[in-house]
């Protein structure tokens, strides 16, 4: 006779809060899911905007103020940061979560990430000389 098996002999133990802490991979990964929480909290203040505008110039000036507050402007560089960062992190992971294949090869992944580099900065220079 063998060994008996438990029914939870192949499922390993994992850290509930700090799994993400063994790897450096694992790192970059949950930072640039935290990113999605400033995008988030940028858009729901693009709505707010909106709303204003909708109240009337009274309603848009004080919202206006409070964007150019101190707390305003650290909200808005912290969330460029984290926009930068979370751009560049899935630019550079690209080559891994979407491979191209040109006939029987495939396209390498320096080239893959130099174009979405490229891409980025056309559309932004597109977007700083006409405000599109």
């Amino acid at each position: 006779m063998g060994k008996k098996m438990n029914k939870n002999s192949y499922i390993r133990e994992v850290p509930r809060a700090s799994w993400f802490l063994k790897q450096p991979r694992y790192i970059r990964y949950m930072a640039r899911e935290v990113t999605s929480l400033f995008i988030g909290a940028y858009t729901l203040m693009l709505v707010i905007a909106i709303k204003r505008v909708a109240e009337g110039p009274d309603a848009f000036q004080n919202f206006l103020e409070i964007l150019y507050s101190p707390l305003g402007i650290l909200f808005n560089i912290s969330t460029l940061l984290a926009a930068l960062y979370h751009s560049t992190s899935w630019f550079n992971v690209t080559p891994q979560a979407m491979p191209i294949q040109w006939g029987e090869e495939f396209v390498s992944g320096r080239i893959i990430v130099g174009a979405h580099y490229i891409i980025w900065i056309a559309i932004s220079i597109l977007i700083l000389v006409f405000g599109v």
